[in-house]
C-alpha cells in the first residue's frame, strides 16, 4: 500500500505495473488459449454457410477433410485454381469441417463433425467426403458414387474416370446453371490436370 498519493502516481511504479500486467496477459494467452481458438462446432459452420447461401442464392459445398489427408489438400488446390474458383464461387459458399485427426492434432476436428457428415450420407472413414446441400440444409447430392449392384463409394477426390463423371454429375444436380463452357473448364481440368 503506497504511503502518500505521490506514490500513486510515481511514473516508475506505473511502468512496473504495466509491465506485470502485460507479462500476466501474455502468460495467459499463451498457457490459456482462448475459447474462440477452439473449432467452431460443425452445425454453427453448416448453419452459417446456409445463411450466406440463402443471402446470395447459391447452394453449399461442404467438404469434410483432415490436415493429414493429401487428397483433401488436392481437392481444396482444385478449388481455389484460378480457372474454377470463379466457377465454384459462383454457385456455391464451400465450407470445411475437420474431421478424423488423430494424436496432437484431435483439437483440429470440428465438434460434432462426424455426426454431421453421417447425416449428409458419409461413412465414419474416408476423407475428403463432400455433399452439396441447399440453404434449408436438404441435401442435393454427396460423394457416395452408386455402383452397378456395388455398395456406394465415396469418389474422394475426383480422379479416375468414373469418379470424375460421378462428380460432374454432381455439379449439374447442385448447379443447374452451369453452363457448357464452366462444365468442359471443369472436366477438362479433371481429365488432364495440368503438370506440376
Amino acid at each position: 500500500m503506497p504511503d502518500s498519493a505521490s506514490e500513486l502516481y510515481n511514473p516508475r511504479m506505473r511502468t512496473i505495473e504495466r509491465i506485470v500486467i502485460l507479462v500476466a496477459l501474455l502468460l495467459t494467452s499463451t498457457l490459456c488459449p482462448a475459447a474462440s481458438d477452439a473449432p467452431q462446432p460443425a452445425d454453427e459452420v453448416l448453419a452459417a454457410a446456409e445463411s450466406a447461401a440463402a443471402a446470395q442464392h447459391k447452394n453449399v459445398w461442404v467438404i469434410f477433410g483432415a490436415s493429414w489427408c493429401g487428397w483433401c489438400h488436392k481437392l481444396d488446390n482444385f478449388i481455389a485454381a484460378p480457372d474454377v474458383h470463379p466457377i465454384v464461387d459462383q454457385y456455391f459458399v464451400v465450407v470445411h469441417v475437420t474431421v478424423d485427426e488423430h494424436g496432437d492434432k484431435v483439437s483440429l476436428d470440428n465438434p460434432g463433425g462426424n455426426e454431421l457428415r453421417k447425416r449428409l450420407g458419409g461413412s465414419p472413414i474416408g476423407v475428403p467426403f463432400f455433399a452439396f446441400v441447399d440453404p434449408s440444409g436438404q441435401v442435393l447430392v454427396n460423394s457416395n458414387r452408386p455402383g452397378a449392384g456395388k455398395p456406394d463409394a465415396n469418389i474422394g477426390y475426383p480422379s479416375a474416370p468414373e469418379e470424375v463423371d460421378w462428380f460432374m454429375t454432381m455439379l449439374h444436380r447442385a448447379a443447374p446453371a452451369l453452363g457448357v463452357d464452366e462444365s468442359r473448364t471443369i472436366e477438362g481440368l479433371l481429365r488432364s490436370p495440368p503438370n506440376h
